[in-house]
């Protein structure tokens, strides 16, 4: 909120103010914008040292202790107050991904998924989580105070309880029920019947129709609505939840549940959709609630599916069916894990003939409904942390096939694969891995060889781990600080085609033998077209059985011969 300049009432303003029947503690508590008028003011109760901002119109509501910014609306409120000196949230403990506390994070105005993620995950470097949770409580000691307040052109009707509430600009709160110990930043908007404690909402997300959130952190333009509960939580950019319960999660970005049956809890989720009855359980009833399962990038979760945690999945992952035996997939990325008869099967590498593979990853780039931008995504469908699990993938599949060619069935981490499907599994991985640094090699970027090595998907963003760990350890020997810290990951981010063309050329050079020359590096680009050719040929396959005559069942109701259906379920398809 921009600050302004105040004074104290007049006599006649005092008395014209009570005509219109508002009261006060104290009249010389109360404080205005030069150009106030009383009749900016009706039926109000101001408590404690209020504030008034220049064009600010206050009715029906008690006030105490607020600065109300420039053109702000404050109607029909039960309470807007601040009745104790509060950091609003900020330093706020979220107990994410373990619901013992194992992970906590501490929130703040700028947290970004990376340095969420790295809060949470690392916790192998005390250092490094002693360092963000001391700038957590920097952050929490700068904004102290017992004066709350609502930032320029914000709107707050018919709200019952805000209190200790840090409101930014042009935010609005309509209907909702308690609002306490949070800050809301620009743009956020606050709907019917929401109660939310011990929050942070930043830039644009939307919390809306009886949602209740207590201890979470709401990313950059995300919708949590429709009576969700979340606790412990954090959700970043562009996740969208509604109905259902969260519980101890790390969302984002781009987590998405809609479902009144599902459970998201102890994990951590990312570009993440979750079927009617996803749930997930972290009770084993010995140690407590300690265990945890980690659903990587893109994971899907069919109607009814179930994951007994200590689990993880590689990404894009499809789920099917309850799954109790404690798998570990994260080196099979795009698979469909499906239950039989109370077993666990694996079809590694399945996802990549599915259609739907390809519109997630396609959607995405183009659902982004961020303006500020406050974190790095990457959208790339062809990058070195999918390409090395795929390389990986196939050369641990060829082993087990070589280890017992005959073999019936294999196992990996309690799931079974069939020979049929690991031949197939190995194929794929193959065409994935020629297509991923075919187009990593196309780039018109000079390839930056500090992008050789292992990569992670931080937060969303595919980073060099080795570039990472640098950031990090600026940071925990306090080289660096938190905020630089954003910056460096964002700067990372921005470096990704020429760090990502090293490494393709150094993938390259270890699957010939040799450096690659010239001409071998436009046979690999060249390669790659052809693998990306017959992957998308795979999905086209796909999406031709999902617009087949078998699908147009339910289509044309009333029609009365096979043309007027088709026509009907193209209209609808959008076909």
């Amino acid at each position: 909120m921009t600050e302004f300049v105040t004074r104290n009432l007049t006599a006649d303003e005092c008395a014209a103010l009570e005509r219109n029947g508002s009261r006060a503690e104290d009249w010389s508590q109360v404080r205005v914008a030069e150009d106030f008028s009383p009749s900016q003011v009706s039926a109000c109760r101001f408590e404690g040292r209020v504030e008034i901002g220049s064009g600010a119109v206050i009715a029906d509501s008690r006030i105490a202790n607020y600065r109300i910014g420039r053109g702000v609306v404050v109607r029909s409120v039960v309470g807007l107050e601040c009745r104790h000196a509060t950091s609003f949230g900020v330093g706020v403990e979220v107990a994410a991904v373990n619901e013992n506390g194992g992970r906590s994070v501490p929130i703040f105005d700028s947290l970004t998924a990376q340095i969420g993620y790295v809060a949470a995950m690392y916790r192998h470097r005390p250092q490094l989580i002693a360092r963000i949770r001391t700038y957590a409580e920097e952050c929490a000691a700068k904004v102290r105070s017992t004066m709350g307040e609502v930032g320029d052109e914000s709107r707050i009707e018919g709200a019952k309880f805000i209190r200790e509430a840090r409101i930014g600009n042009r935010v609005c709160i309509d209907g909702a029920s308690l609002v306490e110990n949070v800050t809301l930043l620009d743009g956020v908007k606050v709907g019917v019947d929401v109660v939310m404690r011990d929050t942070i909402a930043v830039e644009d997300s939307t919390i809306d129709t009886g949602a209740i959130l207590t201890r979470c952190f709401v990313g950059e333009r995300t919708i949590l609505a429709s009576r969700l509960t979340a606790v412990d939580s954090l959700f970043f950019a562009n996740s969208h939840c509604e109905n259902g319960e969260c519980c101890s999660i790390l969302a984002g970005p781009y987590t998405v549940s809609h479902h009144k049956s599902s459970l998201l809890i102890a994990g951590a989720f990312s570009f993440f959709n979750g079927g009617s009855g996803t749930n997930q359980s972290n009770h084993l009833f010995k140690s407590g609630a300690v265990h945890q399962a980690i659903h990587r990038r893109g994971c899907r979760f069919g109607s009814g599916g179930y994951v007994m945690a200590p689990a993880a999945e590689g990404p894009f992952t499809t789920v099917i069916g309850r799954h109790t035996h404690h798998h570990d997939t994260s080196e099979m990325p795009f698979s469909y894990l499906i239950e039989q008869g109370g077993t666990s099967h694996l079809l590694p590498g399945f996802a990549l003939r599915n259609y739907g593979t390809v519109r997630d990853v396609e959607k995405w780039a183009k659902r982004d409904r961020r303006t500020l931008r406050r974190e790095p995504i990457s959208f790339d469908e062809y990058n070195p942390v999918l390409a090395s699990l795929a390389i990986n993938a196939a050369a641990t599949l060829c082993a087990m096939k070589e280890s017992d060619p005959h073999a019936t069935q294999y196992t990996f981490s309690s799931c079974h694969i069939k020979p049929s499907m690991l031949a197939i599994g190995i194929k794929l991985y193959e065409q994935y891995a020629e297509a991923a640094i075919g187009a990593m090699l196309r780039a018109e970027a000079e390839g930056n060889p500090s992008g050789v090595g292992a990569w992670v998907d931080c937060g969303g963003a595919y980073l060099p781990k080795a570039a990472v760990e640098q950031v990090l350890d600026a940071l925990e020997s306090e080289e660096m600080g938190v905020e630089q810290s954003i910056g460096a990951f964002a700067d990372l981010h921005s470096q990704y085609t020429a760090l990502a063309k090293g490494w393709a050329y150094a993938a390259l050079t270890a699957r010939l033998g040799h450096a690659p020359s010239a001409v071998e590096v436009d046979e690999a680009i060249a390669r790659g077209d052809a693998s990306h050719t017959a992957l998308q040929h795979y999905a086209d396959v796909d999406l031709e059985r999902d617009c087949s005559e078998e699908m147009m069942t339910g289509y044309g109701t009333d029609s009365s011969c096979e043309e007027e259906r088709a026509a009907d379920f193209r209209a609808v398809r959008g076909l």
